[in-house]
């Protein structure tokens, strides 16, 4: 399984990918400060399953990657998980209306992480 983890924070990035190896160590990660290193990742690679994404990065937040992402006939299937410390019910609304699969707020665990990668891959994550 290919996830890309956007979130303008290494430490954050770094702390997702060490889950993402625990949940299942054959998971390849691949990082992006911002939108547009993630797209950059997306036209290079073949095939990705999963964008965990922060919403608050620059260059391209996550939610004009996410709008840019689902109107793509090429990325219209790759599940999206927005990760981020945005929490009013109307944040998780738009995200949701805009493409998102699923939307886990920030602070969270590896157990949180892996529920919500179930729920959207149907249980894919094993």
């Amino acid at each position: 399984m290919k996830v890309i983890v956007a979130d303008d924070s290494k430490a954050t990035r770094s702390i997702v990918k060490k889950m993402l190896k625990q949940i299942d160590r054959r998971i390849e990660v691949f990082e992006a400060e911002d939108g547009e290193k993630a797209l950059e990742i997306l036209y290079e690679q073949e095939k990705v399953d999963l964008i965990l994404l922060d919403w608050n990065m620059p260059n391209m937040d996550g939610f004009e990657f996410l709008k840019t992402v689902k109107k793509d006939p090429r990325w219209k299937d790759i599940k999206v998980m927005m990760i981020t410390s945005k929490t009013s019910e109307k944040d998780v609304e738009e995200a949701l209306n805009a493409g998102a699969d699923e939307y886990l707020m920030k602070p969270f665990d590896k157990d949180m992480l892996k529920a919500k990668m179930d729920l959207i891959l149907g249980g894919e994550s094993e």
